[in-house]
């Protein structure tokens, strides 16, 4: 006997970690390459990234690592915001705008010089403008 009716495929919390979680982590690794460009085109045009209080130097690599790692948390917040939020694209829109303008805030607190505070604030926009909407969308399905 065959059945006639529409084949209706229930999605498992795993399908659907993995639709928000692959692309999300893809949206990261994108993010961390995207900001490495800018770090090492403001290097390369003589940003030192060398912060006056510690005189330590912010390496190349810390960009990647950073964006990438914070992509995740990223990626982490909105499984838990889809898990409990009955909007979870409207409520990932608005944490990621909070998260991103509280990410604007550091650079100005390490006494920098303008060029270092100006491209880390670029870092941040250019890692939240790629990461942000693919989870946005994600969230909306």
């Amino acid at each position: 006997m065959t059945s006639t009716g529409p084949n209706v495929q229930l999605s498992t919390h795993s399908q659907q970690r993995s639709r928000l979680f692959l692309p999300g982590l893809a949206a990261a690794a994108a993010a961390a390459v995207a900001v490495t460009a800018v770090a090492a085109t403001a290097m390369a045009v003589g940003v030192d990234f060398e912060l006056p209080e510690s005189g330590a130097s912010i390496p190349l690599v810390g960009f990647t690592q950073l964006t990438f790692i914070f992509g995740v948390v990223g990626i982490l917040i909105a499984l838990a915001i889809r898990r409990w939020a009955s909007q979870p694209a409207r409520t990932w829109v608005s944490t990621a705008v909070a998260l991103t303008a509280l990410s604007l805030v550091p650079p100005f607190l390490v006494n920098a010089n303008l060029a270092i505070e100006c491209t880390l604030v670029l870092a941040h926009l250019v890692a939240a403008a790629i990461v942000a909407p693919v989870i946005a969308r994600r969230l909306a399905i």
